[in-house]
């Protein structure tokens, strides 16, 4: 995965009915920390990474790059929204396409913030790069993301089989405005 390329970076914090997408800063650190050792976070996503390892690698101000927003409420981050470009990509349908991914703290699960914090990432990226496709992946067992993918008008491209589970590719495409 590549960074999305020529987009000004970071953009204004990106503001939605009860959330800010913004760039990550040092006082996310701890919540970056606990989102990648939460084992519920990563039942469809390989496993959690070893608390004891993040605490010793993750920088003080963690996944700084063009296309990383921390998903904040009131002040705290509850999620990371990820676009990035799929250069390698497994699929040919998706490579080379901007590609969506997200991740929540479970106990910000179920109240929708997922589907704001996406659309509005979408919406940035439609301003950003117009035209743009999107491509997302998530394991068909994965319900919720199932039903967000749905919920923002990712439309199913194909399944394939990939580590030892059924995969679904969907693709998101910005609707081209009147000439």
């Amino acid at each position: 995965m590549e960074d999305l390329g020529a987009v000004a970076w970071p953009p204004e914090p990106i503001r939605t009915e009860r959330l800010v997408l913004r760039e990550p800063e040092a006082r996310d650190r701890a919540a970056f920390i606990e989102l990648l050792a939460s084992p519920e976070v990563h039942t469809y996503l390989g496993g959690p990474r070893p608390r004891a390892e993040l605490e010793r690698g993750t920088p003080e101000v963690p996944e700084r790059w063009p296309g990383s927003f921390v998903v904040d409420l009131d002040g705290s981050m509850i999620g990371q929204i990820l676009l990035r470009r799929a250069t390698g990509h497994r699929r040919p349908a998706a490579a080379g396409k901007a590609d969506l991914g997200y991740l929540f703290l479970p106990q910000a699960w179920g109240r929708g913030y997922a589907a704001e914090a996406c659309a509005a990432a979408l919406g940035w990226l439609t301003d950003a790069l117009p035209g743009e496709p999107v491509v997302l992946t998530t394991q068909t067992a994965n319900a919720g993301s199932m039903r967000l993918a749905a919920k923002l008008g990712f439309a199913e491209v194909e399944r394939f089989e990939a580590w030892s589970a059924e995969q679904w590719l969907g693709m998101w495409s910005p609707l081209t405005p009147p000439s």
